[in-house]
């Protein structure tokens, strides 16, 4: 499909620069618009056959796919500019927390086709979490062409929109909840000796250590955290600690603030 992408910051950047890098990706039938034109042209500069356009209206006419990559509180004004050329065979892949699939028909038409998608930033590096929220009247074919965008970008799964606020709370905004774990790890090894650069690897090992290994392994989370502590040992005394100062019920408020934020922004758009 020619694909457009209408915001190339964070997360728009990050797709882009996925499916721009692999096979799926054919560099003269992607257009990207965005008002940073500095950003633009460093994406450019990286994939020199990418076109550029700064206005929309050329990028939504140009499309078969437009990935939008734009904030919430600005993508009324961008919706507003692209049901001027808006056909409802172009199939619209948007990402922008607390706006609903119903929210951008409102725009574009019952029968615009539409994704709602939520990824995290290790995105930027090919190994984010992307939910899928389908809308109604996707073709398989569509689904496909979804797919191809995002695969390059980390792993997929497709949810129903009714699940996106829990999304956002448990992948979309937790990897900031895991960099301050491992900043804490990383001044609490430095006020022991260890130099930062060398406590950073440390504890950012570990944690991708003992991520890799809840994907792979078979043992309930319980256990392998029962595997760890040995009776008498080192992890077992953390472990109380961290149980006593109520870390797990710290993480589940973190968690249901994010959701109830996201819960909160969809309200404000009156869906």
């Amino acid at each position: 499909m020619k694909t457009g992408f209408i915001g190339i910051g964070n997360m728009g950047g990050a797709i882009l620069r996925g499916y721009a890098s692999s096979s799926q990706g054919e560099k003269d039938r992607i257009m990207i618009c965005d008002p940073n034109r500095e950003r633009s042209e460093a994406v450019l500069k990286e994939f020199p056959r990418i076109s550029m356009t700064e206005d929309i209206l050329d990028l939504v006419r140009a499309s078969e796919a437009i990935v939008l990559g734009v904030k919430p509180q600005a993508i009324d004004d961008v919706l507003e500019v692209m049901a001027k050329a808006y056909l409802p065979e172009k199939l619209v892949i948007s990402m922008a927390a607390g706006i609903s699939i119903a929210h951008i028909r409102k725009f574009l038409g019952r029968d615009a086709k539409i994704v709602r998608i939520m990824p995290n930033t290790p995105a930027l590096i090919g190994e984010g979490m992307i939910a899928v929220c389908p809308g109604d009247g996707l073709s398989l074919a569509d689904l496909t062409g979804v797919d191809a965008i995002l695969k390059p970008t980390g792993k997929t799964e497709e949810v129903p929109e009714s699940m996106i606020d829990c999304v956002i709370g448990v992948s979309g905004s937790s990897p900031a909840y895991t960099f301050m774990y491992i900043e804490a790890m990383v001044k609490a090894a430095a006020a022991n000796g260890m130099p930062m650069s060398m406590a950073r690897t440390f504890a950012a090992q570990a944690v991708m250590g003992a991520a890799k290994l809840v994907m792979e392994s078979p043992k309930s989370l319980e256990q392998l955290r029962i595997d760890v502590c040995s009776p008498g040992g080192t992890t077992i005394e953390a472990v109380k600690v961290l149980q006593k100062n109520g870390f797990e019920e710290d993480v589940r408020q973190a968690f249901q603030a994010a959701v109830d934020r996201s819960k909160e922004m969809t309200r404000q758009k009156g869906e």
